[in-house]
């Protein structure tokens, strides 16, 4: 560990420090900073009479209450009497120990409680001395519902006790990806109950062969029940039984000449051998696991944690835990175990790429957490190797990716992220806007934008064809906004939905934000669900009063709307974003605007083309003179011959 004489004795190292250098403070600083480590240490020896060699917790606090560390115990007297001797210490321990003005404690039956209630404490405290895990957000699992129908779909907090669950999986997109081979091979609903009990027609994904329509009865009760016990199967593992059953049933459908069957249980088997191909390594004796890997680098680590169940890959997610200078990786590594698992039941295994310091206590404090036995274990070859290698080179990957990103920018990801309860920063914001004069020239615009800036080759707009009246409307209202709304996203999306229903493409946003307000928001909430995008994070920002800025208004689907603070960088951004769809769609409407002002009615007639247009309005000078002109005077323009002659004049005099 590195020490730092400058805090182990300040007197020395200010005598000893050159006055003028960087970073050297005077002669009464360096008095200031041994009476606060003098008076750090002299309050832990004050707590030394009356503690004893049991197990448990402790805390220090500073002068104002705040928890600065918290620590666990084998024994409590042994471990607090470490911090009297600094100069064994890291540089963190030592400034903690200097600002250290009271201690709690709580004495626990077994190390492994100790251990567990550090965990929490940590959790609830974030103490700033502490290795803290600080993206601690619960996993989304899929949930399969109480209902005649089941839906699934993804979920994420609390969970009721009639549905199922499966799970948990990294992120969205791991979600994401098993719901769409769960559409494929077992054609199930994700539309939401109303949006079921409303519907007279089939959607988007019954005509894309993603769902059986079972709202409008295409398929039974019984059959949809069959669909689901499939799924839940396949869930389970049992993937190359329920495959089995699908090509014995192919090869029936095939013997009896439906040919149009045999083909839906073709693609069925398809969508499941897709999953089974990305696989090369036998992840079914692997079972129920999470792969734990760690690389440091810097003074920064990097923890990779892949999921697991039933032998199938759930994704993988990255953490940066902070505060690991002075900590080597396998510390961190059991620091993040710890908290890990502090609020979430571990698996049965959990592989790990460093053994930790107190692996066996570790095991058996996780083991207290699940009510079972919970193996670590850190593979030296085979396929569970593999597993940890493949870990460590996305850890790597990952690391040197954040370190190569701005912090600034990288803050400001962040906070997107947290602000909108994204799983991760975005990778793809689509913000959408609308441009008319009273509803005419009705243009709409997607600007898209990525942690480097705007990619403004996915720029997109729409002319606005009315083809999507409002609500309940039986035609298209010029001026409507919402039904312009809806018609750009029900274009846009049911495009994604044909041409990139995996997500494979990048063609799919993390976040879409609409320029408006509640009746925006609710617009892109009805496309949603009318389309069964149900993972889409969406949410409306609204001009501030008096169209000002910084008095913007974001509104969330079930929250109430708010503002962020006026100098909030975030908002900052936002703005930006709206501004840019703004400009483009004001740009994409005066391009058409302009475009209709210079169109002549010589472009209306059939057959009429450039060249021609050009010297009809040369020989007569404009168009109203052609219109007026006679079938002999047309006769004589340059390429217009008699029968062209007669068209034009026919077209302009149609009653004679």
């Amino acid at each position: 560990m590195t020490k730092s004489p400058e805090i182990v004795n300040p007197q020395a190292g200010a005598a000893a420090a050159d006055p003028d250098g960087p970073g050297a403070g005077s002669a009464a600083e360096g008095a200031v900073r041994a009476t606060s480590v003098d008076q750090g240490v002299a309050t832990i020896r004050s707590y030394l009479r009356s503690l004893r060699h049991d197990p448990g917790v402790y805390r220090m606090l500073n002068g104002a209450g705040d928890v600065l560390y918290v620590g666990k115990a084998k024994s409590l007297r042994r471990r607090v009497t470490s911090y009297t001797n600094l100069a064994r210490q890291p540089v963190r321990i030592q400034r903690m120990v200097a600002e250290t003005r009271s201690m709690e404690f709580v004495t626990t039956h077994t190390e492994a409680e100790a251990l567990l209630l550090e965990a929490n404490l940590i959790k609830r405290y974030a103490p700033r001395y502490n290795i803290l895990l600080r993206d601690d957000k619960s996993f989304p699992s899929i949930r399969v519902t109480h209902h005649d129908f089941p839906q699934v779909l993804k979920h994420r907090g609390a969970r009721n006790k009639d549905d199922e669950y499966f799970g948990p999986f990294a992120s969205a997109w791991a979600v994401n990806e098993t719901l769409n081979v769960l559409q494929r091979a077992f054609l199930l609903r994700t539309c939401t109950d109303a949006i079921f009990a409303a519907r007279t027609r089939p959607c988007l994904l019954f005509q894309i062969k993603r769902c059986s329509a079972p709202c409008v009865g295409r398929i039974s009760a019984t059959g949809y029940a069959d669909l689901v016990d499939q799924a839940r199967g396949f869930l389970a593992g049992d993937d190359q039984k329920i495959q089995r059953r699908l090509a014995d049933e192919m090869q029936r459908a095939s013997d009896e000449l439906r040919f149009e069957e045999a083909a839906e249980y073709r693609d069925r088997i398809r969508a499941m051998a897709q999953v089974q191909a990305r696989q090369d390594i036998n992840f079914a004796r692997i079972g129920d696991a999470d792969v734990v890997a760690a690389h440091g680098e810097g003074g920064q680590v990097c923890v990779q944690v892949f999921f697991f169940r039933a032998g199938r890959n759930y994704g993988n997610r990255a953490f940066f835990p902070i505060q690991t200078r002075d900590a080597t990786v396998e510390e961190v590594l059991e620091a993040f175990v710890g908290q890990f698992y502090a609020a979430r039941t571990p698996p049965g295994t959990v592989f790990l790429s460093h053994r930790l310091p107190n692996q066996d206590l570790v095991a058996e404090a996780l083991g207290v957490r699940a009510e079972r036995k919970v193996g670590l274990n850190v593979p030296k070859r085979g396929d569970k190797r593999k597993l940890i290698d493949h870990a460590l080179v996305n850890a790597r990957a990952a690391l040197a990716r954040r370190q190569g990103e701005s912090a600034s920018q990288r803050r400001l990801m962040e906070g997107i992220q947290d602000l909108f309860g994204l799983d991760g920063p975005p990778e793809r914001i689509e913000v959408y806007d609308n441009s008319h004069v009273s509803g005419t020239k009705a243009v709409g615009a997607m600007v898209v934008a990525g942690p480097e800036g705007p990619i403004k080759q996915a720029y997109r707009k729409f002319n606005i064809k009315g083809d999507f009246p409002a609500e309940g409307g039986d035609e298209f209202s010029p001026g409507d906004d919402y039904a312009m709304m809806r018609e750009v996203l029900t274009r846009r999306f049911s495009r994604a939905l044909r041409e990139d229903p995996d997500r494979t493409r990048n063609q799919w946003p993390d976040l879409v934000l609409i320029d408006g307000g509640q009746g925006q928001l609710n617009v892109a909430l009805e496309v949603f669900a009318d389309l069964g995008v149900e993972d889409v994070t969406v949410a409306g920002i609204a001009k501030g009063r008096e169209r000002n800025a910084g008095r913007e208004r974001i509104f969330l689907p079930g929250r109430a709307p708010f503002t962020l603070p006026l100098r909030d960088p975030v908002l900052f951004y936002l703005q930006r974003l709206r501004d840019e769809a703004h400009r483009f769609a004001i740009g994409a409407h005066r391009a058409k605007r302009a475009k209709a002002t210079t169109r002549s009615v010589l472009d209306e007639i059939p057959g009429i083309g450039a060249k021609r247009k050009k010297a009809l309005l040369h020989h007569f000078g404009s168009a109203r003179a052609v219109e007026r002109a006679g079938r002999a005077d047309l006769e004589k323009v340059a390429g217009i011959n008699k029968s062209f002659a007669n068209k034009i004049y026919d077209w302009f005099h149609p009653e004679g």
